[in-house]
């Protein structure tokens, strides 16, 4: 849960889930900077909410909606359709 509590990692994940394909990691669009962009995409792979995979020099993210949904039923779609806290 804390993997999904900073609004850019959540919006991330939103994006992720809309994708039907792996995306590039710098096509996100949020105005922060790169490490900042790494510090939140390793968040959410350290708690298992993505996967990685390098493709020449471009690192293609995707959600791992099957395994989230197996593990927590139900519990990714609540997180999804949940409106956003505004800041």
């Amino acid at each position: 849960m804390h993997a999904l509590s900073d609004p850019h990692r959540l919006e991330m994940v939103r994006r992720l889930a809309e994708d039907s394909e792996a995306r590039p990691c710098g096509t996100f669009g949020f105005d922060i900077s790169k490490s900042t962009m790494t510090h939140h995409l390793r968040t959410l792979r350290e708690a298992g909410v993505i996967q990685q995979e390098k493709a020449g020099t471009t690192k293609l993210t995707w959600l791992r909606r099957e395994d989230l949904d197996a593990r927590f039923p139900g519990l990714l779609d609540a997180v999804l359709s949940a409106k956003p806290v505004p800041a």
